[in-house]
């Protein structure tokens, strides 16, 4: 298979970055990961969303960008566990929706946003996990990020209503759904046998088949 570039969208707690790694080593692919621990405005953005709103988009936006073209530009296969999308189509709208991201802010990142995208090359593939929002708090709990305490179910399901508006038209490029509550892809095998086979089939031009119950 040719040099692939695949990107990973989902809510906060869904397994972006655990299916990343695991796609990354089984297929032997680069692997770019969102910058949670080293990000200066993540924390204090989760304590005021309404105060570091904007400083956040721009800064993942410069972030997502610089990453984005690196992993394309890169001779290898490459996955991402985060796309640049989510952060326009997802989160600042959400904030945007939720007040927490005045108009005239939004529509200053917006016209930043669609600058910068404008010279990005297009993914061969996005891989959406589909997860419901009890057990992305469930998730969230359980690793423990101090930072992440203030998320709440409330939050989630903003997001993930969000998600499914945007996914519904993105056209980009193919989307494979996966269903991230039912498909253990960190601890089994065959369930990771499964996304791989649905990743293979859509990157090689084919119609990926229906995942079967678990």
């Amino acid at each position: 298979m040719t040099k692939k570039f695949v990107l990973v969208a989902g809510n906060i707690g869904a397994g972006k970055t655990s299916l990343t790694t695991r796609l990354g080593e089984r297929l032997d692919w680069q692997t770019g990961y969102e910058s949670v621990q080293d990000n200066p405005f993540l924390a204090d953005f989760y304590d005021d969303m309404a105060r570091w709103g904007f400083h956040l988009q721009i800064f993942f936006l410069g972030h997502r960008a610089k990453q984005h073209q690196e992993l394309y530009d890169s001779p290898a296969s490459a996955i991402s566990d985060r796309s640049i999308y989510e952060d326009a189509h997802i989160f600042a709208r959400v904030l945007n929706h939720m007040g927490s991201l005045p108009d005239r802010d939004y529509e200053a990142y917006k016209t930043a946003y669609e600058l910068v995208i404008a010279g990005l090359p297009k993914p061969d593939l996005l891989l959406y996990l589909d997860c419901p929002v009890n057990i992305l708090v469930d998730r969230i709990q359980k690793r423990g990020r101090e930072m992440e305490a203030g998320i709440s179910a409330e939050y989630l399901s903003t997001l993930n209503v969000f998600y499914k508006d945007w996914i519904s038209s993105f056209d980009l490029c193919p989307v494979v759904t996966i269903p991230s509550s039912d498909l253990n892809f960190v601890h089994r095998e065959d369930h990771l046998d499964i996304v791989v086979e649905h990743v293979q089939s859509r990157l090689a031009g084919r119609d990926s088949v229906i995942f079967p119950d678990q």
